[in-house]
């Protein structure tokens, strides 16, 4: 038997690349493919068996391409372990490829029986595998397909996926349409990116992967679409420190926001900066925010700022690199000080207003990160949010190619882009969808880049950091958590060496 893992591999690809190279893989090893479909079929029973062991009314759907074919073998699987198995054949069988076909046969030789869809899933079915759409889907799901997924969505019965959730796309993670709620997805021999990604989130469940034997010729043969982002990636740029280090080793990092009323996002950014070890930070904000910053954190230096520009000259002389944007605003004052300081020769992080005064000003600039959220990432390519969610891969391409530098596409899956590797983060959760979250990775990467990381290597194990960051936070529960609760957990994944158990990914 191949190993089902939770453990998902480091390399993504296109689903394409999959089909084909699955293929190339096979000839060259003298693999027949139907050999592969019954591997996979075998994959996904084991996990049904392991995932929902006390079920014992399995219904299996079916649809006309080879993923069918895979739902086929788990049936005769199933029926083998004396299990209580119906079977639907969605979509025309006169459709299926000759290795589907030759799986629908042997069922059927089995003694195994098919049915047609209907309109609902009986109270009994205790389990449904879904093999209905696979890798291909382009568009939202057609009839009879799509109430099929209404009808498996509205059911009790839990949910396997066999190498996508039906409806979703997986080289995007968009959810066009009628899409199935899994709760748990096998996937096979390359994870596919979309499914780690967008609307993926809210449709894949567990994600589990089998590479059914032929992984690692595949991924010799076959190069990565995008890479996810892993401790190992990010442990080499956290080294220990030099015993003899001090202060000015580690960076001046200068945070220029918080206009009137938005005091907070910039000390966010600020103090964030200070627990990823920058060793010198200071601040350009309102003056009236002076009192509070200092207060809430001595360590900081703040400067009260009012249209001077050799305050800002002598700023950007001092600094290493600079964070703009936490509650800067659009206002007369943060676009003063935004046209000051983007000029900069210094490495740039490019956050919140000050994404949305490029917007409005494009310019290119290859020495800055930029940290859209998708509303953000709209703005800056004059286009809907739901088309950047609809291709987030594409939607990073676009707005490096447009702005230069690198891109830190913000999300579920947050996208890392530098104009030649896509990276992707798996980690975070919901529950760090609150105010502030994004004014703290701005200071994470200001941070990184102060001590010494490239703008690419900072926004990797910036992004990781910060997510990781959010995942350890929320063992104390998702609801309720605030930016500054990610503190004390960064500290603790900058500083690996002494915190081994904290930087682990469950993935």
């Amino acid at each position: 038997m191949y190993s089902v893992s939770l453990s998902l591999p480091h390399s993504l690809y296109a689903s394409e690349q999959v089909k084909h190279g699955e293929k190339q893989v096979a000839k060259r090893l003298e693999l027949p493919m139907y050999t592969l479909m019954e591997r996979a079929g075998a994959a996904a029973f084991e996990l049904l068996t392991e995932r929902f062991g006390r079920c014992q009314r399995i219904l299996i759907c079916c649809g006309t391409g080879n993923n069918g074919g895979d739902g086929y073998v788990v049936a005769r699987l199933a029926k083998t372990a004396g299990l209580d198995v119906t079977v639907w054949q969605i979509g025309d069988v006169e459709k299926l490829p000759e290795d589907a076909l030759l799986a629908r046969t042997l069922w059927l030789d089995d003694g195994g029986a098919v049915a047609a869809p209907e309109s609902s899933i009986a109270l009994s079915v205790d389990c449904v595998v879904d093999a209905m759409l696979g890798t291909g889907l382009s568009s939202a799901a057609r009839e009879p397909f799509s109430t099929v997924i209404a009808a498996i969505n509205h059911s009790a019965a839990k949910v396997l996926s066999i190498d996508v959730p039906s409806g979703l796309n997986a080289d995007t993670g968009h959810a066009p349409g009628a899409v199935i709620k899994a709760d748990a997805t096998i996937t096979f021999v390359g994870v596919k990116r979309g499914l780690m990604t967008a609307a993926a989130a809210d449709h894949c469940g567990e994600l589990h992967f089998c590479g059914l034997g032929i992984e690692a010729e595949f991924s010799s043969l076959i190069p990565a679409n995008c890479l996810r982002v892993m401790p190992t990636d990010v442990e080499p740029y956290l080294l220990p420190r030099r015993r003899c280090a001090h202060k000015g080793d580690h960076g001046r990092l200068l945070c220029a926001g918080g206009d009137l009323g938005t005091g907070g996002a910039i000390g966010l950014a600020s103090e964030a900066a200070l627990h990823t070890g920058a060793g010198l930070v200071s601040v350009l904000t309102q003056p009236e925010h002076i009192t509070y910053l200092l207060t809430r954190r001595p360590e900081l230096m703040v400067l009260g700022w009012q249209d001077k520009a050799h305050v800002v000259a002598q700023q950007m002389a001092w600094a290493d690199a600079i964070v703009l944007g936490p509650g800067l605003g659009q206002g007369d004052w943060g676009q003063a000080l935004y046209f000051h300081l983007k000029e900069t020769e210094k490495s740039l992080v490019l956050d919140a207003d000050g994404l949305n005064l490029l917007a409005l000003n494009p310019d290119y600039n290859a020495n800055r990160i930029l940290t859209p959220h998708p509303g953000e990432a709209a703005r800056l390519l004059a286009c809907t949010v739901a088309e950047v969610e609809a291709d987030r891969f594409s939607a990073v391409v676009r707005l490096q190619q447009k702005y230069g530098g690198v891109v830190l596409l913000k999300g579920a899956g947050s996208l890392v882009y530098d104009g030649e590797q896509c990276w992707l983060v798996s980690a975070g959760n919901p529950g760090m969808a609150t105010g502030g979250m994004g004014d703290v990775l701005s200071g994470i990467l200001g941070a990184l880049i102060a001590q010494g990381l490239s703008l690419s290597q900072a926004a990797v194990a910036g992004a990781w950091i910060h997510s990781r960051a959010g995942d350890l936070c929320s063992i104390d529960g998702e609801r309720g958590m605030i930016a500054s609760d990610l503190y004390s957990h960064i500290r603790q994944l900058v500083n690996p060496d002494r915190h081994d158990s904290s930087i682990q990914d469950p993935t």
